[in-house]
């Protein structure tokens, strides 16, 4: 038992849940509770541009469907500005952070590349260019390794300032960036482990760096496998991944558990939603999660 533990569920509202959202809401409910912790809703609508304001009532209604209830209030991160200006300000005050005059285009043209992945040269790090001024303001970073040890993926570390860059804690449009809010968020709420898709993996890094500058905690963190597509892509909105049944969830909940690699017997399947999670309470386990960055889904075989 523990009683201290506080996980959480954050979906971004730009469409309804489907089964790649799923799983990381199944892992993070059954962690919570399985070790009879709080589990929390977060709604990160920070991006405002990309929410769709009927996904959050959809989202809602499909997690109850499946008998996920959240503890305590739902907290929205397009309430919580005030919040996220305050740790900016902290940043500023101790020059962790600069104001940077690129636009996007200037960006992509001039990013150095390794391993594919694109990486700010610093060119606004020690002052603006004559006549320009700033448009977002990026956190300054260390030549130093950051790591942490992945309760499903393992060891992981990333040299920030080498393999990311300097990276953006303020929008050229004013909004606060995913990194600085969901950092804040987390200490805010308490949160003791994060649960979550391994798409976020190279993200953590930068919140434990955000955290480490702030004076905050630091949670553990589990990274489980994507459910990817026969092409290759992230099962997601994006790729127009269908969303998940609401009238009858048990079936595709016991889908979730089986590509979790729970192993849910057969005769589950005639049981009620609040068998299914007894079940689940009782047997939950992270060492049969498959240690990968992604599993391939196929409806017909999960």
């Amino acid at each position: 038992m523990n009683a201290s533990y506080r996980g959480r569920f954050a979906p971004s509202p730009t469409g309804p849940l489907h089964f790649g959202s799923l799983i990381a809401a199944v892992s993070s409910f059954a962690q919570a509770r399985q070790q009879q912790g709080k589990w929390l809703l977060r709604i990160e609508d920070v991006d405002l541009p990309r929410c769709d304001t009927t996904a959050t009532t959809q989202i809602l209604k499909a997690l109850e469907s499946y008998g996920m209830i959240w503890d305590e209030d739902i907290i929205y991160q397009s309430q919580r500005n005030t919040l996220y200006q305050t740790a900016l300000d902290e940043l500023n005050s101790k020059n962790l952070s600069y104001g940077c005059a690129c636009s996007r285009k200037q960006i992509n043209e001039n990013m150095s590349s390794a391993n594919r992945r694109l990486i700010y040269p610093g060119t606004c790090r020690d002052g603006l260019p004559n006549g320009t001024s700033a448009r977002s303001i990026r956190l300054r970073t260390d030549n130093k390794e950051v790591h942490f040890n992945d309760i499903v993926q393992g060891h992981y570390s990333q040299n920030i300032l080498k393999e990311v860059g300097d990276f953006i804690i303020r929008r050229a449009d004013n909004l606060f960036a995913y990194q600085l809010a969901v950092v804040v968020d987390d200490q805010e709420q308490a949160i003791t482990e994060v649960v979550r898709g391994s798409d976020m993996l190279d993200s953590t890094p930068r919140q434990i760096l955000l955290q480490q500058l702030l004076g905050y905690s630091t949670p553990r963190y589990m990274h489980i496998p994507l459910a990817t597509t026969p092409d290759g892509n992230k099962l997601s909105k994006q790729h127009h991944a269908s969303p998940i049944p609401t009238d009858d969830p048990r079936p595709t909940l016991i889908k979730a558990l089986a590509f979790l690699q729970q192993q849910p017997p057969a005769d589950l399947r005639d049981c009620d939603i609040s068998s299914i999670w007894a079940w689940t309470f009782k047997h939950w386990t992270t060492k049969t999660i498959p240690a990968q960055h992604s599993i391939l889904y196929n409806d017909d075989n999960v």
